[in-house]
């Protein structure tokens, strides 16, 4: 079966020198980020060492940067319909960043925001000719190398719960007290638990998306962060279950998070 409406179906890192991200995230995460670009565009794969692809990598051109553009992880939301459903965000008081486009034999994607200004892509993915059942597996819940946890930080934080549940089919249940920043409310996507929705902390400029990376060991990623020119920015903390999550910036400034057991 398709991927059901609302899932995380690819990752994008945006990034102003992919080949000094591939060292970063080599070194990291264990993966293998293409050497060179495919297609005419400067896109290359995250390759996992199971076979399979975690997303990513776009190079931030300065046209880009002229246009807002800046170096971040962005995730990619299945719709069944990319117009409809960017006219129902605008309808809602979201914004389109990029206008809804077809890649041949990939999908019609767009780029649009929240009404609290949080980026996301959205799209309609073609499958694979030899494969029209394909889904996709860039999102676990317990596997190294994958995306394992979407955290979303928003200046309000009950309008995103509605403005998520309203277009994306999420459901909304459960929470961890967090203190003088209120409740960390997960969320769902079918019965998978994909990740939770905060309030801005104050010291933050701005809310957004952090996406949590697994990793075999936190220890040895944290190490090769530093040594490979990235910032821890908060933890390691232990979660629920006895591993260990934290948030960090990659050296071009994308923040980032990671996951994983402590060995």
């Amino acid at each position: 079966m398709p991927d059901p409406k609302g899932s995380f179906i690819w990752y994008e890192l945006i990034s102003p020198d992919p080949a000094a991200s591939k060292t970063f995230y080599d070194a990291v995460v264990g993966w293998d980020i293409e050497g060179e670009p495919s297609g005419q565009m400067d896109y290359r794969m995250i390759n996992r060492s199971d076979g399979g692809q975690a997303g990513g990598v776009l190079r931030l051109t300065d046209e880009m940067r002229g246009h807002g553009g800046r170096p971040i992880w962005l995730g990619y939301l299945h719709v069944e319909d990319v117009d409809a459903t960017i006219s129902a965000i605008e309808g809602d008081g979201g914004t389109t960043v990029m206008p809804a486009t077809d890649i041949p034999d990939i999908g019609r994607i767009a780029m649009i925001a929240d009404a609290m200004g949080a980026p996301f892509y959205i799209m309609k993915p073609t499958p694979p000719a030899d494969r029209s059942d394909a889904v996709s597996d860039v999102f676990s819940v317990d596997q190294a190398q994958h995306v394992r946890w979407n955290e979303l930080s928003s200046s309000d934080q009950d309008g995103a719960i509605t403005f998520f549940t309203k277009h994306f089919g999420w459901a909304q249940d459960g929470a961890m007290p967090m203190g003088e920043l209120g409740d960390y409310k997960f969320i769902y996507s079918g019965d998978v638990r994909i990740g939770a929705i905060m309030k801005r902390p104050p010291q933050s400029p701005s809310g957004g998306w952090t996406y949590f990376i697994g990793v075999d060991d936190i220890d040895r990623a944290i190490a090769a962060t530093g040594e490979a020119g990235g910032r821890i920015v908060h933890g390691p903390q232990e979660i629920p279950g006895g591993e260990f999550s934290l948030h960090a910036i990659d050296p071009q400034g994308a923040a980032f998070g990671l996951v994983g057991p402590r060995k």
